[in-house]
């Protein structure tokens, strides 16, 4: 059987998957099992930051896997340590749990902010505050998180204790954490599952506000956005704020399964002893290929970004076929007049390789990708845009 055919027998049909196999590849650019050759503008989403095969990556995850491939947490591995310590010097922040995903950083978040207020407060101060539209995780909790009723349907009961309002909506967040019974409050300050959304910044700022005046943990979900995915090191240093607890892994990773909730001074001691734990988390492997991503994050690097973010939003602003452009740096939504879908479609024809979000074409390059290659790339998305 073929692969396709193989994969469509035994593995769970939980993927609408695409009609191409990738084999192999060399950074912005994914090579087909017959041969053909796709620009990549997804880059896993948002997980390979610096492209397919990425030669320093490849070497830092190699010659961990020749040392010692994984160790339990009861020991100390080197990897683990580096990356906790880049992370904290970089961002200001105290404490890092490494986990798998984001899923699992996330919850490691909402178990901070309420044993947080649980050991300070007691008990019935537990609720979570989250965003209509946000995106938080596939996990029972994390979708109870997640503010979209589509992610709700086949799987209630969920976890309860989460409240969701309005995004840009400061007067409904206030009301929402006015009776005292509130936890947290946990953001993506640009809602990617929800539609490439930014956030504005007088809510964000507000919502850093309210927490702190009501000694609320605040949380930043830093899953997609974060690792320069907006230009910035992680999305909330472009709104001024800093947050309580801070959650990230896709881009962190460089392709490796890894999730970190990163925590800053009030929520630091939180976690004790027995508290939390992970199987594989701070694997050595999965930590050392994070780490040659996360040093390459420099200020110099993170410029470019911006810079190639502004490429496209002039490409394609004003493109036909297309109504607007959404996000930050390169984390990018066309809202485009044909449906998204068709427009993915005919870009894989054409040899470009999108993703959709909601009801708009969702754009993740590789953080590296050439300019030549990203100018080449636009050319056949405008093109699928204008049919």
């Amino acid at each position: 059987m073929s692969i396709r055919e193989l994969d469509e027998r035994y593995v769970a049909g939980t993927y609408r998957r695409f009609p191409v196999e990738i084999v192999s590849g060399s950074g912005s650019v994914a090579v087909g099992a017959d041969g053909k050759e796709y620009i990549d503008m997804g880059s896993g989403i948002g997980v390979t930051s610096f492209g397919i095969a990425d030669g320093m990556w490849v070497n830092a995850v190699t010659a961990q896997l020749s040392r010692v491939q994984h160790m339990s947490n009861l020991y100390y591995t080197e990897p683990c340590a580096r990356l906790a310590e880049a992370m904290c010097v970089r961002t200001g922040m105290k404490k890092v749990f490494f986990g798998n995903s984001g899923a699992e950083a996330n919850e490691c978040a909402i178990k901070a902010a309420r044993k947080y207020s649980a050991d300070k407060y007691g008990e019935g101060r537990h609720v979570i505050v989250t965003l209509e539209n946000s995106f938080h995780g596939r996990t029972l909790t994390t979708l109870a998180a997640t503010g979209q009723d589509a992610f709700h349907k086949l799987y209630a009961p969920l976890t309860p204790g989460f409240r969701h309002v309005r995004a840009n909506d400061t007067d409904a967040l206030a009301n929402a954490v006015s009776n005292g019974d509130v936890a947290g409050i946990m953001i993506e300050c640009v809602q990617g599952e929800g539609g490439v959304v930014a956030l504005e910044e007088g809510f964000v700022r507000a919502a850093r506000e309210l927490a702190e005046k009501n000694d609320i943990v605040f949380i930043v979900d830093e899953v997609q956005t974060g690792n320069g995915r907006t230009g910035a090191l992680y999305s909330y240093m472009n709104y001024g704020i800093v947050p309580d607890v801070f959650t990230t892994a896709k881009g962190l990773g460089g392709g490796l399964p890894i999730g970190a909730c990163v925590m800053g001074e009030r929520v630091s001691g939180v976690l004790g002893y027995g508290d939390h734990g992970s199987t594989f988390g701070g694997n050595p492997a999965a930590c050392a290929g994070a780490l040659s991503v996360f040093e390459r994050l420099t200020d110099e690097f993170l410029a470019d970004v911006r810079r190639k973010g502004d490429i496209i939003r002039r490409e394609l602003s004003y493109a036909d076929g297309v109504d607007a452009v959404t996000g930050m740096g390169l984390m990018v939504g066309i809202k485009t007049k044909r449906p998204a879908s068709e427009v993915v479609a005919d870009c894989i024809d054409g040899g470009v390789l999108c993703l959709t979000a909601k009801d708009k074409v969702r754009l993740l390059p590789a953080l590296n990708i050439p300019e030549e290659t990203l100018v080449r790339a636009l050319g056949v998305i405008k093109a699928a845009a204008a049919r």
